[in-house]
């Protein structure tokens, strides 16, 4: 198959300049690398085709014999004439792609974030509270002002990369950027630590914060704190602090979303005879009623007793699961009368204890199958 102009192939004139030359074929590197497509196979041949192009444009000898000849003016082995030049063009266009280009970078950076466990109660999470944190962080040093440079002397520039941060490493053909060994790529060495940071410019404190919490808030929501994290390096800003809820057990009511869970035991008696009940919620007492022959396991939904959400319009429901509680150190005269009661209750068995009839009709039909 034969090949491509190489002038086609990145997009140029016959007279483009070298800089034109070099702008076509960073653009079409920065599109084809196969790092950035590789869900594309063609995108690589794509690339080394731009590359070979720009390997043979951006000489000016090559191009030449090459305007002259043709690819017959350019065999594979006059490649390396000018690999020096052409893996500085190359090692820059990957800079642009990658971020480390030559000449500089920034060496301030913000501070990171900071999270923090906020343990609050429940009843704490449904009304809101107002609270104060205390927490570990990193603050700019007040010794050296942040400049981890002893007293009377301040950061030199980096001999090594010459305040760039980065120093480029020969492999072969190619040159390759890495971070400054010597400034670890800040550009500013420090001859003269200070002795309180030990040239770091920040040492870790303690700070106390008073959190918002609002109403509603629940298990796992997050309390941004702007710029309450760790302070910046060479001047950057703070990052953010982020007060996560956890809510503590609770000794009656259990939390689902807005609805409150609570078990609720009542007398046997009560169960079958019926009767009325007080109840708790979150804001004093409640009463309901319980319907003569309650089972136990039945739920009785209170609306709007439960907890309204921070994003919701209303109250969720209070959800009472009762619990019939079997008699318990029973006296004689007791015993006597649930002895008396079961007998009676035997004598009509499937009137009185449907549920057990239907079950042991179950169990029959099981082993008979």
């Amino acid at each position: 198959m034969s090949k491509r102009d190489y002038y086609e192939v990145l997009g140029i004139n016959r007279d483009a300049s070298e800089d034109e030359i070099k702008k076509a074929y960073r653009k079409l590197a920065m599109k084809h690398h196969p790092d950035r497509n590789p869900d594309n196979p063609k995108s690589e041949e794509h690339f080394k085709e731009a590359k070979e192009a720009y390997e043979i444009l951006s000489d000016a000898s090559k191009r030449t014999a090459y305007d002259q000849y043709g690819h017959a003016g350019v065999d594979s082995g006059s490649a390396g004439g000018n690999a020096q030049g052409f893996a500085n063009s190359f090692s820059d266009i990957f800079g642009d792609i990658f971020g480390g280009r030559g000449g500089g970078q920034s060496n301030v950076y913000r501070g990171a974030d900071l999270r923090y466990n906020l343990e609050i109660t429940l009843e704490q999470a449904a009304r809101g509270t107002e609270t104060k944190i205390r927490i570990p962080t990193m603050e700019p040093c007040e010794t050296c002002h942040g400049s981890g440079a002893k007293s009377g002397t301040k950061p030199i520039t980096c001999p090594s990369c010459n305040g760039h941060g980065q120093v480029r490493v020969q492999q072969g053909f190619f040159s390759i950027q890495q971070t400054c060994p010597k400034c670890h790529g800040n550009g500013k060495y420090v001859a003269s630590p200070c002795g309180t940071c030990n040239g770091a410019g920040r040492v870790k404190q303690h700070k106390t914060l008073s959190v918002k919490i609002p109403a509603g808030v629940d298990e796992g929501d997050r309390i941004r704190l702007s710029g309450e994290g760790e302070a910046g390096v060479n001047g950057g800003p703070s990052g953010d602090l982020y007060a996560v809820m956890h809510l503590l057990p609770h000794s009656v009511f259990q939390r689902d979303h807005n609805d409150l869970h609570c078990e609720m035991p009542i007398s046997f008696t009560t169960a079958a005879l019926g009767g009325e009940i007080e109840i708790p919620t979150l804001d004093g007492h409640a009463k309901i009623k319980i319907p003569a022959e309650t089972q136990s396991g039945k739920i009785f939904r209170l609306r709007g007793k439960g907890i309204k959400g921070v994003r919701s319009h209303a109250h969720g429901d209070l959800l009472c699961h009762m619990i019939v509680e079997t008699p318990v150190k029973l006296t004689a005269r007791q015993r006597e009368l649930l002895q008396e009661l079961e007998a009676l209750n035997q004598e009509d068995s499937s009137r009185h204890s449907p549920r057990a009839k239907s079950w042991m009709d179950k169990v029959r039909e099981f082993f008979t199958e």
